[in-house]
């Protein structure tokens, strides 16, 4: 160990007086500390996770009577309780004892990793579980590191990347399910005896029916803006499980890693198989704290270009779906273009040779341009991109083929399917998945994307889908003795074209879509600029969704279009002025057909993407507070986002129900500075007259105590009444 790494080493340990065996491991970041005890011969146990411990507290830490479970609970030594690691040695042996060998630190760029080295008493099977904390934002990231150098293959049944105790009283769980077009629908409950279990098994996308992300109230139900909570994220792009077990003692038991289910591993000898890390935090400031947590440290650490404000764009889908054609694109360029919108994205329809992509039966993997409905090529939409002065992006959806494709007759051994079995087809009856365990089409879905940035250098925006799950167990690469590691080797493979991808095109911007919403996790983000929060863009059901989602993930990642009405999923009608109201609380961009608008309808557009711009490094790069949840049902949902200077913010108000003589809640506002005062504008104003407040001044602390009071409907002509009514009001300090 180099003399650096003995320094961060004692830095971060703390010795029990009069017990020098005992080593205590305190893992910090500015506001949070986790305490390990790791005796060298003995059980890592874990010991504390909370608010930042001082120097007293820690060395008396035993003494309080905290918890004292085993860190990462193995199968064999215990067998009625729940285990993070279970294998199976050659000799059949099926239990594992793990004892600490040694610790070790290592200073990174704005994090500390303390590693724990665990060794089995009997075996040369090694475990080291690893904690990252971060010295900027309140987060740690665990995972593990499984080896062994035993003669023959370990054979691994279960495989957790972290366990945490959690200590029982009235602790809540809020979490996200929901299914296509319904992504992101907010669950909270209070945590029962038994087992509460979140899972996945797409095998592709793993967040349309529920998500790898959790929150633990610890002080009853959930608060937004007080109460301590417990935060944690698997980031894992594949399939997942988080197992929750309130069993007979004082603790719930969560763990979360990779789901086992039909993925059992077979570990050979000097392989090391790496967990995917689970991310932790802690804020006594509610649920909107973790989420400000987790905002943070997703933009800065996770999320492709997390510090960038996005372009606001115009989608193709829902404005021709698959009709695409030269005249049509560039038609849209420039209504795009003349409302402010800075990037056009030509979606699904314009490729395919021999079998032209004319619905979705036929054409994935033929990447060639269809000169029937483009004749000047992709050629010809960047020109008219750039005439009309703004960028130009284009869909793909690279790991899927149909059966009907010359990609299929040239490699139907390509794809994920059993021997001796018919495939099971998807999306449009013929649709299957690319085996990415397969070098070979590794190599083919990076050429796909490589293909089209060397031809077309200008192409700033990739819009990658994946609207399939795996329905065939089987893999033609791999071995037979290992096609339990299929969908371990699949989101292998997919990574590993992800980080090719990343290497050679650093600057590009990537949207992970996913038959809607499909890819929200912090495993894909790395690779992904944002994520299509749902193919639903009813602007109601989308308070629903994006409220569900901004728990985990920022603005700046959640794409949220203005689309046409009647909606295309839900068939509503609702105001244009309300779809503009909600879709400015995401990354800004419209999925509608310009030419089907009024003229007023595209001035206020206009105007809205005008104001936009005003606020949207506030909204993308700024502090959540939710403040109103739609989910309590009060008629009314409103959240803010702060600057981190706290000189300006973006409020947002929107009336969810509608009913003669209703009562709404006067709503307070939050993450202003009491001292501060601001001025009130209201953004994208249909009214005949101002709010009484507009220009007016006032301070944080008469804003967070008293709020201001929005009016119920919209004052406009007659013709113009309807049932909705919303509000985004922007605040500025004045000095």
């Amino acid at each position: 160990m180099s003399a650096k790494s003995k320094l961060y080493l004692l830095a971060g340990l703390s010795f029990l007086a009069g017990n020098a065996m005992a080593q205590h491991i305190c893992i910090s970041t500015p506001n949070t500390s986790l305490v390990l005890n790791a005796p060298n011969g003995g059980e890592l146990k874990y010991l504390y996770y909370g608010s930042k411990l001082s120097e007293t507290d820690l060395q008396h830490i035993n003494d309080a009577s905290n918890c004292n479970h085993t860190a990462y609970p193995v199968y064999g030594m215990n067998c009625p309780g729940e285990a993070a690691l279970s294998v199976k040695h050659a000799d059949g042996n099926m239990s594992t004892q793990m004892e600490v060998v040694s610790v070790s630190t290592n200073q990174e760029k704005q994090s500390t990793l303390t590693t724990i080295h665990l060794k089995d008493k009997v075996y040369p099977f090694y475990v080291d579980v690893h904690y990252k904390a971060y010295q900027d934002v309140d987060m740690i990231e665990t995972w593990t590191e499984i080896s062994h150098t035993e003669k023959k293959p370990v054979y691994m049944s279960q495989f957790s990347s972290a366990y945490l105790p959690i200590r029982r009283g009235n602790v809540w769980l809020s979490h996200l399910s929901g299914s296509w077009a319904n992504e992101g629908q907010l669950t909270q409950e209070p945590l029962q005896p038994g087992m509460t279990v979140i899972k996945n098994k797409d095998g592709v996308r793993n967040s349309h029916t529920s998500h790898a992300e959790v929150m633990f109230s610890l002080d009853g139900k959930p608060q937004e803006n007080t109460g301590r909570v417990i935060g944690a994220a698997l980031c894992y792009t594949g399939n997942y499980k988080l197992k929750i077990d309130t069993d007979d003692s004082d603790y719930h038991q969560f763990y979360a890693g990779i789901n086992e289910e039909n993925s059992s591993y077979m570990l050979s000898k000097k392989e090391v198989f790496r967990t995917p890390a689970v991310a932790l935090t802690y804020s006594d400031k509610g649920l909107s704290g973790a989420s400000r947590n987790f905002h943070k440290w997703g933009r800065t650490y996770k999320l492709a270009h997390g510090n960038v404000v996005r372009d606001i764009l115009l989608n193709s889908w829902e404005g021709v779906y698959f009709d695409i054609n030269q005249k049509g694109m560039d038609q849209m360029m420039s209504d795009i273009a003349s409302m402010g919108g800075e990037l056009f994205v030509m979606d699904d329809g314009w490729f395919g040779d021999k079998y032209p992509r004319k619905n979705d039966s036929s054409s994935l993997g033929d990447w060639v341009t269809d000169k029937n409905k483009l004749p000047e090529g992709i050629e010809g939409l960047i020109r008219d991109a750039k005439k009309h002065g703004i960028k130009f992006g284009i869909w793909i959806e690279p790991e899927m083929a149909n059966t009907i494709s010359e990609l299929y007759e040239k490699h139907p051994e390509w794809i994920l399917k059993a021997p001796q079995r018919d495939p099971v087809l998807g999306r449009g009856g013929t649709q299957v998945v690319l085996d990415l365990a397969n070098p070979e089409v590794q190599d083919f879905v990076f050429k796909v994307v490589d293909d089209l940035m060397t031809q077309y250098p200008d192409i700033a925006y990739i819009k990658w889908d994946a609207n399939m799950a795996i329905m065939n167990h089987g893999s033609n690469y791999l071995a037979a003795d290992k096609q339990s590691h299929m969908y371990i080797e699949y989101h292998k493979g997919f990574e590993s074209v992800c980080q090719r991808i990343r290497a050679k095109y650093p600057d590009l911007v990537i949207q992970a879509c996913a038959s809607g919403g499909g890819r929200a996790n912090y495993g894909y983000l790395p690779y992904f600029d944002e994520f299509w929060v749902s193919d639903n863009t009813d602007a109601l059901q989308r308070i629903y969704m994006q409220w569900g989602t901004s728990y985990f993930f920022p603005a700046i990642a959640m794409a949220s279009h203005i689309s046409a009405a009647p909606n295309h999923q839900t068939f509503r009608t609702v105001p244009l002025k309300y779809r503009i109201d909600v879709a400015m609380s995401g990354r800004l961009g419209m999925e509608i057909q310009p030419k089907n608008m009024t003229d007023e309808e595209k001035e206020l557009c206009r105007k809205a993407i005008a104001d936009y711009k005003k606020i949207r490094p506030v909204v993308q790069l700024g502090d959540i507070y939710r403040l109103v949840s739609p989910y309590d049902h009060l008629g009314v949902a409103s959240l803010m986002y702060t600057s981190p200077e706290k000189d300006k913010a973006a409020f947002y108000w929107w009336k969810t129900e509608h009913f003669v003589n209703q009562h709404l809640p006067r709503v307070t506002m939050a993450g202003l500075h009491p001292d501060k005062t601001y001025r009130i504008t209201e953004l994208n104003r249909i009214d005949n007259q101002p709010l009484p407040f507009e220009g007016k001044v006032y301070s944080g602390a008469f804003l967070m105590e008293n709020g201001l009071e929005i009016p119920y409907t919209h004052k406009v002509d007659y013709h113009k009444l309807n049932d909705y009514a919303s509000r985004v009001l922007y605040l500025e300090e004045v000095k």
